[in-house]
């Protein structure tokens, strides 16, 4: 091979190697900036979420509070979903509703959560993302845990009241989500977002 030849394959081979690490840089600078935002997402709607439903139950009780869930959460995620151009929901293993059903990628990163909560995780600071392609597609995904507070045993726990029982079978006769311990991994909050 002539010195010219190897002198262009080695500059080829150079630039072929800056121009990949500056992609995966620029990706995973884009890929903070998102979970950034994904994050500032999540407490926004968390925070709306838990507001509507402690204020429901602190002047109606746990019971009426389910039917407060049951119409206006999924209200609150669309609200803030439209408002931020992300999908914004919620999943688990344990559903009340099956419209929260994780989808494979869903089911994959809350198996994480539970090893990781297994294995002594915090879930205040477990979160997830990763940039995903389908179909010629790139798809940001993010998911943060949810825990089982205090609050949330009124409609979540072991022992719940009859009132609260009751409510649930009217409004989510197929339910499982309850059983659960303070402290227990409830599930996630899930965004997604088309990327370029």
């Amino acid at each position: 091979m002539c010195t010219k030849c190897i002198i262009r394959a080695t500059v080829i081979a150079v630039v072929s190697t800056i121009s990949s690490s500056q992609l995966a840089m620029a990706e995973s600078d884009q890929q903070k900036t998102l979970d950034a935002q994904a994050l500032k997402l999540v407490k926004g709607f968390g925070k709306d979420l838990k507001h509507t439903l402690v204020s429901s139950m602190k002047k109606d009780g746990p019971a009426a509070a389910i039917g407060v869930c049951n119409l206006q959460a999924p209200e609150i995620a669309t609200k803030h979903a439209h408002a931020s151009g992300w999908t914004i929901g919620r999943t688990s293993t344990k559903l009340r509703s099956h419209t929260n059903a994780p989808d494979e990628w869903e089911a994959k990163v809350l198996a994480i959560f539970a090893q990781k909560k297994a294995e002594g995780g915090d879930l205040k600071k477990m979160q997830y993302s990763e940039i995903i392609e389908k179909d010629g597609k790139k798809t940001y995904r993010y998911m943060k845990a949810i825990g089982v507070a205090k609050a949330c045993l009124n409609c979540h726990g072991e022992n719940l009241k009859p009132a609260v029982s009751a409510a649930l079978k009217d409004k989510y006769p197929d339910d499982a989500a309850t059983g659960f311990k303070l402290g227990d991994l409830r599930g996630a909050f899930t965004l997604s977002k088309s990327v370029k």
